[in-house]
């Protein structure tokens, strides 16, 4: 009896491990320690069981090292975080979606449709998702709680339009994908605008729908808080929407001319915001320090959810979790239509413990070469089909940001959410979104040219 408990322990640890992280994230402890905790627990009893090995501990700290200290991409998330915070805390931000909620007052959910649109134009300026959530949500949750938003909208808007930059270009997971594909980079970022901006375009109807339904959702803003006249909106558009947007194109075009690269570019951003601080007569020395303040106790959350992060997928697979996701697609025998949607919800299914960067190393060296051999007759021609599969993971890899227990995007939210925000309450809110980025998943897996016509058409 003894030895059939410990043979089940050593082929079912990796999914008790899933199983107490969700158990941990609930109990209010510091998500990055819970995930450090469970990476660690873990790591002891399997080493215990003899399946996992305490030199492998060793094997964590050369992970983060190379993830996050030696990244140089990621010398852009204090950046950006500080020009989040700076562009909240001199009121710009208020003022900008104050004026995006003006100019769409007579749209249901005005405010959360500026939202999504802030969300897409700047998922083209950071492409870095931890800054983007934190951003957008530093900017926009406390106005939208102020206009009496439903929490669940809210959150859910925000959380989406903010990991819209893990797909729309210049993307750092298509560039990855890139390199492990052996394809060019370039014409990946060309095929991926139209599913990145077919995504945002759903949010955009999901939310003018449910708020036209249900007014309550996102009430309007009243008449007598908008302008009197032509000329004061004018003014405040002039004063509250063209800076920051200004600010947020020349981020993008620095970096999509080659004048910049993404950290020069944040930096870029910094120094615009503070400049916009300055102009607004916002910037003071304690507002100043408040900003400092606020940007490294952000980064050190961000960083130390990024560490246990690692911590957790190193020790996940190594106790053998990604095999039994292998075992079980290998073991089904099906076509070719039928193996491609089991890749695309195994890719999903990941995304509830890993992050885009541990699918992308785990998935794609694996089925590439599978999907290389699969015929799909005249939906898809077989010099287009490697792109087309890499833009249908990258779809399906922005949802790893949002699935609960483990998507980045919630934590990074409740890391800088007002408190009376719960993590509930984000949960209940992403989970319509999920379901549009599935639907906008199977979008690009039945019209193929969603995803390949345009660069088809800027290579002929």
């Amino acid at each position: 009896m003894w030895q059939e408990i410990y043979w089940h322990l050593q082929e079912y640890i990796a999914i008790y491990m899933f199983i107490g992280l969700g158990c941990l994230l609930f109990t209010g402890f510091p998500v990055a320690f819970a995930l450090g905790g469970a990476s660690l627990a873990f790591g002891l009893i399997g080493t215990a069981l003899d399946v996992f090995a305490p030199i492998e501990f060793f094997n964590i700290l050369p992970r983060v090292w190379g993830g996050a200290a030696e990244n140089l991409v990621l010398v852009a998330v204090p950046l950006f975080v500080f020009m989040g915070t700076m562009l909240e805390r001199s009121g710009v931000a208020h003022d900008l979606l104050h004026c995006l909620q003006v100019l769409l007052r007579r749209v249901p959910g005005g405010l959360a449709l500026g939202v999504t649109v802030m969300g897409t134009i700047m998922a083209a300026s950071t492409g870095i998702i931890g800054a983007s959530v934190v951003m957008i949500t530093l900017m926009a949750l406390p106005i939208m709680l102020e206009r009496r938003y439903n929490q669940e909208l809210a959150t859910g808007t925000i959380a989406a339009a903010s990991t819209l930059g893990i797909l729309i270009p210049p993307s750092i997971m298509l560039v990855i994908m890139a390199d492990l594909l052996s394809i060019s980079v370039g014409n990946l970022f060309v095929a991926a605008v139209f599913p990145g901006l077919l995504l945002s375009g759903l949010y955009f109807v999901y939310i003018m729908l449910l708020t036209l339904i249900w007014p309550q959702l996102g009430p309007p803003l009243p008449d007598e808080r908008g302008p009197g006249s032509m000329a004061e909106l004018g003014g405040m558009v002039l004063r509250g929407f063209i800076p920051p947007v200004f600010l947020i194109v020349l981020v993008l075009g620095s970096i999509i001319a080659g004048w910049a690269t993404p950290s020069e570019a944040a930096a870029v951003g910094a120094f615009g915001a503070t400049l916009l601080a300055i102009i607004n007569r916002n910037l003071t020395i304690e507002a100043l320090g408040d900003v400092l303040n606020r940007t490294s106790l952000t980064v050190a959350m961000i960083f130390f959810v990024f560490i246990g992060a690692t911590a957790f997928s190193y020790v996940f697979r190594s106790l053998g979790g990604d095999d039994v996701v292998e075992e079980l697609i290998f073991s089904l025998g099906l076509g070719n239509w039928g193996l491609l949607i089991v890749l695309m919800a195994t890719v999903f299914f990941l995304g509830f413990f890993f992050d885009f960067l541990e699918i992308t190393l785990i998935v794609l060296p694996v089925f590439t070469p599978i999907v290389q051999e699969l015929d799909f007759g005249q939906h898809v021609i077989d010099a287009e089909k490697i792109y087309w599969f890499a833009l249908l993971v990258a779809v399906n890899l922005q949802t790893s940001f949002l699935t609960p227990p483990f998507g980045f995007a919630l934590f990074y939210m409740k890391g800088v959410a007002p408190p009376e925000v719960q993590l509930v309450s984000i949960y209940r809110g992403i989970i319509p979104f999920v379901c549009l980025q599935l639907v906008g998943l199977g979008f690009v897996l039945a019209w193929p040219d969603i995803a390949l016509w345009l660069p088809r058409v800027l290579l002929d």
